[in-house]
């Protein structure tokens, strides 16, 4: 009789998808519907630009895209276009609001390095 062991690697794992906090979720509701649509999302996408070679996006999107990742968070759905989707992987959205911070963060645990601002990534 043989017993086999199963080991999870670290990739096995690991986030595929942009994590959303329930503090962001909260936020990104209250905007949507200021807008007063209930067909909006919250879209995060990497793009060329910035002075650390790639820059965030995040903007309310009513189009589905051909390979997007759409995720629920509490009725909120993010979605990361299939190019953004490794940059993103495992990155964490949240919102501060206090006296020394206030806005939508990203904690990329992709990003090498990073501007001063948070606004760019390499």
């Amino acid at each position: 009789m043989t017993t086999e062991q199963h080991t999870e690697s670290a990739e096995a794992t690991a986030p595929t998808t942009v994590l959303l906090t329930d503090v962001a979720a909260v936020k990104v509701k209250a905007l949507i519907e200021q807008e007063g649509r209930d067909d909006l999302r919250l879209r995060i996408a990497v793009q060329p630009g910035g002075c650390s070679g790639l820059r965030y996006q995040l903007f309310f999107d009513e189009r589905s895209l051909d390979g997007d990742v759409v995720n629920d968070f509490g009725g909120v759905e993010v979605v990361v276009d299939r190019m953004s989707a490794p940059y993103l992987a495992g990155a964490t959205i949240d919102f501060a609001d206090r006296i020394d911070a206030q806005g939508f963060t990203i904690d990329n645990p992709n990003a090498q390095n990073s501007c001063a601002c948070g606004d760019s990534f390499h």
